[in-house]
């Protein structure tokens, strides 16, 4: 079966809502805004709609009362025509008015976001527009001189504690460092569209992380004996899993765990959960009944406690 290409601007623009959520009572955020009738579209708008809020997380401060937000994927990267491309969205935004100046275009910013470091373009605003390029906060620059304030930021080298979500959209996360980390403030969330939107997608850019976790995992060791028996007859494992769980290994459980809980609380049934994660599900019965059996207010932390103590 050939597998759907990944969506990552829904689940950036999710991620962005997430990060700025003790400002959700005053932002309003549009989709896919459309400049004219013809399919020109702005990825995100952020509207400010109490001007005199001010917004303190670093990846909103720049932000007056009409924000455009460009994105690119981590496969993609941001380029000089995306500058323009951009700024013409910016004095589009302003001009298709009913009445002149209803927009205020001092009240526009932009902000253009990539998980690569746009030095290309940061060259070119510095010789072509003489911007200054000012070092703001952590991943993210500031170019002061051009028509509109802009700021450009690197989500992937933002601090991963002050934007958890948005930092980590992205393929090559660590299991310890970034999955258990997200699976732990996915507790309690999975029924809210947005928080889906970013996890799922994450889940999906990181398949062989989170198929190392399974194979790492001391406690999780017999829901998958049948499997990696199978894979050493094939020539596809090697060497025995030992040892006890302690560091990195523990937080893949964690990770694991999770992500199983929040299918059965969301009514999936064992086959269905099976299915969504790849599995058998003789392989993941065991550990569908325990969590079954703790209710939907038992935190992964204690279902991991819960199984090492039946594994004694």
């Amino acid at each position: 079966m050939r597998q759907q290409p990944l969506q990552w601007h829904p689940a950036f623009q999710a991620a962005m809502q997430i990060e700025l959520a003790e400002y959700q009572a005053w932002l309003k955020y549009e989709r896919e805004h459309n400049l004219t009738q013809k399919p020109l579209q702005i990825d995100l708008l952020i509207i400010k709609m109490e001007q005199g809020r001010q917004i303190e997380k670093s990846i909103g401060r720049l932000f007056r009362h009409y924000n455009i937000i460009e994105y690119k994927g981590p496969s993609d990267y941001l380029s000089i025509n995306d500058f323009y491309k951009v700024m013409a969205y910016a004095c589009l935004y302003q001009s298709d008015t009913q009445k002149v100046m209803e927009i205020r275009p001092e009240e526009i910013t932009i902000t253009m976001v990539s998980g690569r470091y746009p030095g290309k373009l940061i060259r070119h605003l510095e010789q072509i527009h003489s911007a200054r390029i000012i070092p703001a906060f952590p991943g993210i620059f500031y170019a002061e001189g051009l028509m509109f304030p802009l700021q450009l930021i690197q989500n992937s080298a933002l601090p991963k504690k002050e934007n958890i979500w948005l930092s980590r959209l992205r393929p090559g996360l660590d299991v310890e460092e970034d999955i258990a980390v997200l699976a732990q403030a996915y507790q309690g969330k999975d029924e809210n569209p947005l928080y889906s939107a970013v996890m799922e997608l994450i889940v999906r850019a990181n398949r062989k992380q989170y198929e190392e976790a399974k194979h790492m995992c001391e406690a999780l060791r017999e829901l998958f004996a049948d499997e990696i028996e199978e894979g050493r007859q094939k020539g596809k494992a090697e060497g025995k899993i030992e040892g006890k769980i302690e560091g990195k290994a523990e937080g893949q459980c964690l990770a694991f765990i999770e992500i199983l809980r929040r299918k059965v609380e969301n009514g999936k049934t064992l086959e269905e959960s099976a299915e969504a994660l790849e599995e058998k599900p003789e392989y993941i019965e065991k550990l569908y009944r325990l969590i079954e059996s703790q209710g939907p207010d038992t935190d992964s932390e204690a279902i991991y406690q819960l199984y090492k103590k039946q594994e004694r």
